[in-house]
């Protein structure tokens, strides 16, 4: 739900004006570095889920032959596609420059934070070494969070 409710707010709406106020200044710079951030954060989860090959799924599951990924971007991150994804959304709101766009990031943030946070769990129950790959490498944010 936070996920739909922070999307939902990326599109101009006109029924709630005082979102739509600018946090950012007009200008070329946020623009331009937005839509540099959308472009590496797509690239950057491109990568991740080519990189996650046949492990990948659009829900939490454990696949049979199911691997612990810890090479490429998961030596960094260990949710690298939200990392990407949470980069372009980034990405619009700097572009976007106005206040739902910054709620709607909020929200999309949240989102993923919880779904990382389901997923670690059941990684946990399937893999030892997952003790030990979440204390090397941060969740979304390299050497952040």
């Amino acid at each position: 739900v936070p996920l739909i409710l922070g999307a939902l707010l990326y599109p101009a709406l006109s029924w709630f004006p005082m979102l739509s106020r600018r946090f950012l200044p007009l200008g070329r710079f946020f623009p331009i570095l937005g839509m540099l951030l959308v472009a590496g954060g797509l690239g950057f989860s491109v990568w991740a889920r080519r990189h996650l090959g046949r492990n990948w799924s659009a829900s939490v599951v454990v696949k049979e032959d199911h691997a612990l990924i810890r090479t490429g971007p998961y030596r960094r991150v260990r949710h690298p596609i939200y990392t990407g994804i949470l980069l372009a959304f980034l990405g619009m709101t700097l572009t976007i420059g106005e206040w739902r766009a910054l709620i709607g990031l909020a929200l999309v943030v949240a989102s993923f934070v919880r779904k990382g946070q389901v997923e670690e769990e059941r990684m946990r129950e399937t893999f030892a070494e997952y003790a030990q790959y979440e204390r090397e490498t941060n969740a979304l944010v390299p050497y952040i969070y």
